[in-house]
């Protein structure tokens, strides 16, 4: 067992990092010592490593908690993880398309400013319906 700085240390994750986690669900509330500290397993440092990469990889908290009780039923996982993550591959497209979107607008207005004259039309389309 070894406390929240050691299970910091280990991970990579910040100590509020670790709390906060707690807090969200996402890792079991840990053992205490008998001066009330915090001590973490092994184990507890594999969920933080899965928690952390999960959220690197854009899932949303209610994913992970589901990727998280899969674990523990990995005769019926394959197929939900699948789900999940077609989900989130979905989600993540639909982003990207928006920010696709998002870079031809501003690929505009900066080529409208190119001139360099006074009253810049950038502004005057981020004003009107036409920059919506």
């Amino acid at each position: 067992m070894m406390t929240i700085g050691d299970a910091s240390r280990r991970s990579g994750i910040h100590i509020e990092t670790i709390r906060y986690f707690e807090r969200e669900g996402l890792l079991p509330a840990p053992a205490r010592s008998a001066t009330g500290r915090r001590l973490y397993s092994e184990d507890d440092i594999g969920v933080l490593t899965f928690v952390s990469r999960c959220r690197d990889l854009g899932f949303r908290q209610a994913d992970i908690r589901t990727l998280l009780a899969l674990r523990n039923a990995p005769e019926e996982s394959c197929g939900e993880v699948r789900q999940v993550a077609a989900g989130h591959l979905e989600d993540t497209r639909a982003r990207i398309a928006g920010l696709r979107r998002l870079e031809a607008a501003l690929a505009s207005l900066i080529a409208e400013c190119r001139d360099g004259r006074t009253a810049c039309p950038a502004l005057e389309t981020l004003f009107s319906d036409r920059g919506a």
